[in-house]
């Protein structure tokens, strides 16, 4: 009699921990097999005329979402590769979208709609061009642009160059790059100008320094005669980079070519920084991971953190019991990085019979 009644109370016990992993699986897994690319506020406007589609003002919606999308995840080289993505390949890379606003004012039609794009549909579009994406990392720079007249031995800063009153002028929406401008200090004016003869090697840390910014670019245009070169100093996580770019003719005095010569260099540094953050999708590493199901904060928030790191190609729940619950994970990159980037996240692992266990102090 009591060995039937301990068999019943170990029924109802492994169907209790059978109950909370499938509520694991179908109340927080589920939502986590794909991860979106959301692009937000996209506006468009037409004039309200009597063939007026809305269907194909949405459409143009989700053509400028994707654009704006592209811009922000692949190299300028390889853009023109995916200009002529089709109305249907784009709206079948689509999770999800949202009018925001909508509105009539004189005759006109506006509308603000928000997207989602699959990021396991558009990686497999750009894989099919060969084409790397990059992760789409915003950043906060220090931007110190000088221009020296090496006719007149001159170098002029601040509101006196019309690179830096105008640099932070009609930016880009999808520009990861943030860039801060120094204050007008006369004393960092009085820096450069003493050392205008050595501005190639100085290394204007008294400048920088103030400004306590780890990640900084310090653009100094030559001008001599008609030809222009552009020297660039640019430390991104620590590392730098000398970059050399020669110009032709630039007419400072004209507005319109001012802000060419200024957007040839943003799409300089643009790309620079995504190829810093490329990711190689042809590269995908399977993993088995097992982590401790008894605590659904902690999984829900592995769950979450797997679905937005953009270096996770995909992941589901292929099997469980009432003790653990078992992940394939595909990840575009090495074991190494892998380790690396969800150290980050304050998790470590430990691989047991090929099975990559999350370590419970994680």
């Amino acid at each position: 009699m009591k060995f039937i009644f301990l068999l019943c109370k170990l029924k109802l016990l492994y169907n209790f921990f059978l109950f909370l992993a499938l509520i694991n699986i179908f109340f927080s897994t589920e939502k986590s097999y794909s991860k979106t690319f959301s692009i937000n506020d996209v506006e468009i406007s037409t004039p309200f005329e009597i063939n007026f589609n809305k269907n194909e003002i949405i459409d143009e919606g989700f053509v400028e979402a994707y654009i704006e999308l592209i811009s922000s995840i692949v190299q300028s080289k390889d853009q023109i590769k995916l200009k002529n993505t089709s109305i249907n390949q784009i709206k079948g890379m689509i999770e999800t979208f949202s009018i925001v606003d909508e509105k009539f004012v004189d005759e006109i039609y506006y509308l603000t709609i928000n997207v989602s794009f699959n990021k396991k549909n558009i990686f497999d579009l750009l894989e099919s061009k060969n084409i790397f994406p990059s992760l789409p990392i915003k950043k906060n720079l220090l931007f110190i642009p000088i221009f020296v007249d090496q006719n007149k031995n001159q170098v002029s800063m601040f509101s006196e160059n019309k690179l830096f009153t105008n640099w932070n002028l009609n930016n880009k929406k999808y520009s990861l790059l943030n860039y801060i401008l120094p204050t007008q200090d006369l004393d960092d004016f009085s820096l450069i100008k003493k050392n205008i003869n050595n501005l190639e090697t100085y290394d204007f840390k008294e400048i920088i320094n103030k400004y306590n910014m780890n990640d900084y670019i310090i653009m100094i245009v030559f001008k001599n005669n008609n030809k222009i070169r552009v020297l660039n100093k640019i430390i991104f996580n620590q590392k730098k980079n000398i970059k050399n770019f020669n110009y032709n003719v630039v007419n400072f005095d004209n507005e319109e070519e001012i802000f060419k010569f200024i957007n040839n260099l943003k799409l300089i540094y643009e790309d620079f920084w995504k190829s810093q953050n490329e990711i190689n999708t042809s590269v995908k590493l399977f993993l088995n991971i097992s982590i401790d199901n008894s605590n659904n904060i902690k999984l829900n928030r592995f769950e979450k953190i797997l679905s937005d790191m953009d270096l996770i190609y995909n992941f589901h729940i292929y099997k469980f019991d009432n003790k653990n619950n078992f992940y394939k994970v595909i990840f575009n990159g090495t074991p190494d990085k892998f380790l690396e980037v969800m150290r980050d996240q304050n998790y470590n692992f430990e691989i047991k019979n090929k099975i990559w266990v999350l370590n419970d102090k994680s």
